[in-house]
């Protein structure tokens, strides 16, 4: 999704895209007919890429979609997510070349048509409607089964697999903020899976959250299709749609309850790390932002060894793609004193528990 997000999708292109998030559970239905010859494609383990968002997720992402050996979703596969393959077949006839922009964010991040991007929330928004109707969105239990949810995500990610690595025997990766919600779930569901979790400096990071709301409410109130669109591809990150995770009631105990403050920012950063702490393990890797900004080689190195890359050579050569973390002058004043030692002693616990 481009900065210019106006004029990036005509008439039929908002029309198809409201048809596709009309008949999610159609699709659903309809997916079945997709998985046939499914068997023969092995289900490696996945890799998940997930935490609140502005702390490089999407620079992950695209680290990895880079190699041979992973599959992602790309934005091709829109709007029709659930039928990949179905959809590839129909869109084949009148894709375009490939031109990319700078994403929505304004953050100096290209997009393409062949980018990897964010996608899979919304088979979680097909299949839990009813976990996303009010103001928050309340985490999955650990023990949750996810008995209908797991074979369907099985098979998309080896129809993901296919349509992108046809010659290969890929892993499917995804970068999907909200997966933060449902680590252990998704970690029993997939028992061999590697969930990647970055973290950034806590004042740093509310700051970065709260000029991106500012910014997506901005453009949500220019343009509704654009509120719309985030809100059907399950981003609810920021602007009019936002809808925080609700860590152990967090929402409900805090005095900061303005999204428009640094201090609600910072009782989120405080609820969601706190939380990821206690799913730290063996499958769930802690990655600092500002140490992987600041040492990139030596951190996508150790990346290579925790997710046994083959092609550690191409992924470590992102290196120098990876550019220092952007820093903001944050004033002090007003900052909850008691959340900003919260916060410290968190990050303290984040660092020591970190990829090194």
């Amino acid at each position: 999704m481009s900065l210019d997000f106006e004029n990036s999708y005509s008439l039929a292109d908002r029309v198809l895209h409201r048809l596709a998030f009309a008949t999610r559970r159609l699709q659903i239905d309809f997916a079945e007919t997709e998985d046939r010859g499914l068997a023969d494609i092995p289900l490696r383990p996945p890799l998940f890429v997930t935490g609140l968002p502005r702390a490089g997720t999407t620079l992950l992402l695209e680290c990895i979609a880079g190699l041979d050996e992973f599959a992602t979703h790309i934005y091709r596969d829109m709007p029709f997510v659930l039928v990949p393959q179905f959809w590839n077949r129909i869109s084949r006839s009148f894709q375009t070349r490939e031109q990319r922009t700078e994403r929505a964010h304004g953050d100096g991040m290209l997009v393409g048509t062949d980018s990897p991007e964010a996608f899979e929330e919304m088979i979680w928004l097909a299949f839990y409607p009813k976990r996303y109707d009010g103001d928050s969105i309340k985490p999955w239990a650990d023990t949750a089964a996810l008995a209908e949810l797991k074979p369907f995500l099985a098979n998309h990610m080896r129809k993901i697999v296919a349509l992108r690595r046809p010659h290969g025997n890929a892993r499917y990766a995804s970068k999907n903020n909200l997966n933060i919600a449902r680590i252990g779930a998704l970690g029993n569901a997939f028992p061999d899976a590697s969930i990647v979790v970055p973290f950034r400096e806590p004042i740093q990071h509310a700051a970065s959250l709260l000029r991106q709301h500012r910014n997506f409410l901005d453009m949500h109130a220019r343009d509704d299709f654009a509120r719309r669109y985030m809100a059907g591809i399950g981003h609810f990150d920021f602007g009019a749609n936002l809808k925080p995770v609700n860590f152990d009631g967090w929402l409900h105990q805090t005095e900061h309850r303005d999204p428009l403050t640094l201090n609600f920012w910072l009782a989120y950063w405080c609820a969601t790390y706190r939380h990821i702490l206690t799913q730290h393990g063996q499958r769930v890797i802690l990655l600092s932002y500002e140490q992987f900004s600041r040492r990139p080689e030596a951190q996508l190195n150790s990346l290579a060894d925790c997710l046994t890359l083959k092609a550690r050579d191409a992924f470590v050569a992102n290196a120098a793609r990876i550019k220092p973390v952007k820093s903001y002058d944050v004033s002090a004043q007003g900052v909850d004193e008691r959340l900003a030692t919260e916060a410290a002693a968190l990050l303290d616990e984040l660092e020591a528990a970190a990829l090194r």
